[in-house]
């Protein structure tokens, strides 16, 4: 296994990848939820494939993201050399960005690996922690 580098942490944060588009929202006030359960990606350091499911959940404000454009967005993952929390907050990133939401959240629930199962959830407008004492 190679030694753990800022590139690594870096990987696929920037890499261009398929435009989500949008269309104009009719209703008010309600949420959507997407689960994409055939999610893979590559881990940046071992190249291991990583499998998943990503759970997008949403209030739409003037915008609802076209479903066939989230699907070809992350399908461009499947070759994509990119840790698990750098994924759900790029994609919550690139989510916002393109439809600019009242609310957003997404969810990502990584397979065991190594005997371990990541969950990581990234929201938007993002949580606020309590103080620390």
């Amino acid at each position: 296994m190679t030694e753990y580098s800022d590139k690594h942490a870096r990987s696929g944060i920037r890499t261009p990848l398929p435009k989500l588009e949008c269309f104009k929202n009719q209703f008010k006030r309600y949420e959507i939820s997407i689960s994409i359960p055939e999610y893979t990606s590559v881990c940046p350091r071992t190249g291991q494939p990583d499998f998943g499911t990503i759970t997008i959940r949403y209030i739409p404000d003037q915008w609802c993201v076209e479903l066939k454009s989230l699907k070809a967005y992350l399908l461009a993952y499947r070759n994509l050399g990119i840790f698990y929390e750098n994924a759900v907050n790029r994609i919550l990133r690139d989510f916002v960005k393109a439809s600019k939401p009242i609310q957003a959240a997404v969810t990502g629930e990584f397979n065991v690996r190594g005997g371990m199962k990541s969950v990581i959830e990234a929201s938007y407008p993002p949580k606020t922690r309590p103080k620390q004492r």
